[in-house]
């Protein structure tokens, strides 16, 4: 009677859990796993990465962008430390993630063999489900149980397997479970739901704020927002909720905001937090009443103040409160929003059109804007290219991934990669910083062997630019943060990809539509204006005070400033 191998059996549950691909590198602790994976591989594809690190952000970007288990592998020791970075962006972003390591055998543990790392410990913070499989017998119901987890609790689930365990054959006495999890909907309770129904009914101008919690409800936003006459505020990882030029729709908040949203801010009397525990609370209302509405209850009141908490789906909880408050009308609040927000298009607008020479970061954001698809992926990198997109770029329906909790640099390529992995008849952009895509760039190559036609655009100004301007607003000299690049365009012909040097704002739009035309992954170069600086649409006295002192310094220092006599 044939009995599967650990290691089969593996493959088998993966693939019964639907997983169809996984982001690794083989090794010596995971090679009696990366066989079966061969055997299988009609129905599992193993992406080879250049570093498991660029597979970790895969995964986890797989999982944002699609709500199915991303699968990352990586053998003992420095494999399996690559991971941690792209763990813990799942982790704080909430996706659901498995991390497959390998270990020494069971019988070296203990005794400090080569490569040999405590991977229990060392992952028992970024984990949600974090456990060693000492036999073949226990490997079904851990591995199911490690999915469900990761699926139930939105998490990482991290299986550190012996090298020796895939060998061994799963006998009869294994225990089995089954391979799927219970979902539910959840409605908050009653009591606090007709609370939440009085403060709106008694708010002049309320304010939404949406999250990333609130994506996937966009009827039932904006269909809520129009009853009770709010404008809508977006975080970052909110971007795309609803469509950035709707009417109801003021952009962002904080550094990344509108002015529109600031105002908004500062008037309303009522603050609705949806799907987000928003952490810059400075930007907040200082003396509005709030609800926030999350299906985490540990997360309401978490970093700001509430009055009404409702610990529920977005969904349910928005169509019960549309169905049984009262439509306000007066309208005021709304429409004056609105017409701030014209207003701030009006001045993007004419930052976009700028044609100058290095190019204004902003007019490749306006470019890229002509040529990507309704329902395009954009994977963006984390620094100065993440204000241009959040500010410049007009969502519809494109699907809008970032790094957004941990905010690592580095996670655009490999967004990008998973992006035309999860959809591959769809456009794909990676929009980095040259600092960010450096970080990653050897998993271009990987692009290229698997055939994935990703634009990768590079916002290139030679300089590590937000940290530039953070240093600048502290009232410092920028130290340590120019960079010395290649020309990534010819890069990306080494890789056997096509490069595009983009110098001056004539060439930018060819080359996008050369680039999407041209069916292979592409780079695109922009050379940009380093001196560009993302200001904020309110800027406090401690940020001019802090520039100002900057400014004072620089010139002592290059000799145009001389002390007055005494």
């Amino acid at each position: 009677m044939f009995k599967p191998t650990a290691g089969e059996k593996l493959v088998e549950l993966l693939i019964e859990w639907g997983v169809d691909h996984i982001y690794g590198m083989p090794g010596d602790s995971i090679n009696s796993i990366i066989e079966p994976l061969r055997k299988a591989k009609g129905k599992i594809k193993f992406i080879q990465v250049r570093h498991e690190e660029a597979g970790a952000l895969a995964a986890a970007a797989y999982a944002k962008l699609t709500g199915k288990l991303g699968v990352c592998m990586a053998i003992a020791g420095p494999g399996a430390i690559h991971l941690l970075n792209g763990l813990y962006d799942a982790k704080l972003d909430g996706a659901p993630v498995l991390a497959i390591t390998g270990q020494v055998e069971t019988d070296l543990l203990g005794t400090g063999s080569f490569q040999e790392v405590n991977l229990e410990r060392m992952f028992d913070d970024v984990a949600v489900y974090n456990q060693r499989i000492m036999s073949a017998e226990q490997l079904p119901a851990v591995v199911n149980q490690a999915i469900r987890m990761a699926y139930a609790q939105k998490g990482v689930s991290v299986l550190t397997i012996p090298d020796d365990v895939p060998r061994f054959e799963v006998g009869k006495e294994a225990r089995h479970t089954s391979a799927f999890t219970a979902r539910q909907t959840i409605l908050p309770l009653m009591g606090d739901l007709q609370k939440a129904k009085e403060l709106i009914e008694t708010a002049r101008q309320p304010v939404i704020l949406a999250g990333r919690g609130a994506h996937g409800s966009r009827d039932e936003l904006l269909l809520f927002a129009e009853k009770i006459a709010a404008p809508i505020v977006l975080t970052l990882p909110g971007k795309g909720v609803i469509p950035d030029k709707h009417p109801y729709c003021l952009g962002g908040l904080g550094l990344i905001g509108t002015r529109a949203a600031y105002e908004a801010m500062q008037e309303t009397d009522l603050l609705l937090m949806i799907g987000t525990s928003y952490p810059f609370t400075g930007f907040l209302p200082d003396k509005a009443k709030t609800i926030q509405i999350d299906i985490e209850p540990g997360q309401i009141g978490k970093k700001y103040p509430v009055d009404v908490g409702l610990a529920g789906e977005t969904k349910v909880t928005l169509d019960w409160l549309t169905q049984n408050v009262s439509r306000k009308e007066d309208r005021s609040f709304l429409e004056r929003s609105a017409d701030r927000m014209n207003k701030w298009w009006d001045k993007l607008e004419f930052q976009e059109e700028e044609t100058s020479v290095p190019i204004k970061p902003q007019r490749v954001i306006r470019a890229l804007q002509e040529v990507a698809d309704d329902n395009a992926v954009l994977s963006v990198d984390v620094g100065n290219v993440t204000v241009w997109m959040a500010r410049h770029f007009h969502m519809t329906n494109q699907q809008f991934i970032i790094s957004s909790w941990l905010a690592t640099l580095g996670c655009g390529l490999p967004g990008a990669i998973a992006g035309k992995i999860a959809y591959p008849h769809k456009q794909v952009f990676a929009i980095c910083g040259d600092g960010g895509f450096a970080m990653t760039m050897a998993d271009f190559v990987t692009a290229v062997k698997y055939e994935l036609p990703i634009v990768v655009i590079i916002l290139n100004n030679h300089k590590i630019a937000m940290i530039k301007f953070e240093q600048e607003v502290m009232g410092n000299i920028e130290y340590a943060t120019n960079l010395h690049n290649p020309n990534f365009a010819q890069y990306a012909e080494a890789c056997g990809g096509k490069g595009f040097r983009v110098e001056n704002s004539e060439e930018l739009l060819p080359a996008l539509k050369s680039a999407v035309e041209l069916n292979k992954p592409c780079i695109i170069d922009v050379v940009v204006d380093a001196q560009e600086a993302p200001m904020p649409a309110n800027i406090t006295f401690a940020q001019a005070a802090g520039y100002t002192k900057h400014m004072i310094k620089v010139l002592f220092e290059e000799g145009r400033l001389d002390l007055p006599p005494l």
